[in-house]
């Protein structure tokens, strides 16, 4: 049997199963009353992790949740064709297929071999984490202009090898191996 929690006791980055899907809590407000007799309300941000929405909910302090069934597991990215992407675990070895739902915009910093986390919900995959940050080379970058530093622009567009568009600066070439953090989508250094 999965262990209880507590509404007043969910944190942020913490999993929980509410009817039945698992959601991540993304803040929590509580709002104790000055009242006597007043409940203690805990409001929610969470993201549900199988449908990726986003909405806000108010619990009692003594609501309870299960502790979902979720596990994330190491896997590096193959492949990907009209069907979904293709994962291979690195424990098992199994081929775990994901849907362009659930890959979303991550192909952009996706190369064959990155390796990445895989959540995993009752067995069956239900997205995936990238790491903070992904190595890529420029295929393309606008040319420098001499004198552009003067007028302020300090960064020119790059195209990378997985068609990821970002500002770089200027003194980045195509070739050149650059750092792009995956949150932020923005240039993080040379690699």
């Amino acid at each position: 049997m999965a262990a209880l929690i507590d509404a007043i006791e969910v944190k942020r980055k913490m999993f929980f199963e509410f009817e039945n899907a698992p959601f991540r809590c993304l803040d929590v407000e509580i709002s104790t009353p000055t009242a006597r007799g007043g409940q203690t309300l805990v409001r929610l941000k969470m993201r549900n992790l199988l449908t990726r929405a986003v909405f806000d909910k108010t619990f009692k302090a003594s609501d309870k949740f299960k502790e979902p069934d979720l596990e994330t597991i190491e896997a590096t990215y193959l492949y990907s064709d009209a069907d979904g992407s293709y994962f291979l675990d690195q424990s098992s070895f199994e081929t775990l297929s994901l849907g362009r739902d659930m890959v979303g915009d991550a192909l952009e910093f996706l190369l064959e071999g990155t390796l990445l986390q895989i959540d995993k919900y009752n067995g069956n995959p239900i997205g995936l984490e990238l790491p903070i940050q992904v190595e890529l080379a420029v295929t393309y970058t606008e040319p420098t202009v001499r004198g552009d530093t003067a007028a302020g622009a300090v960064t020119k567009l790059a195209r990378l090898e997985t068609g990821l568009e970002l500002r770089v600066p200027t003194f980045i070439k195509e070739g050149e191996k650059v750092r792009v953090n995956t949150e932020t989508r923005e240039f993080a250094g040379r690699a």
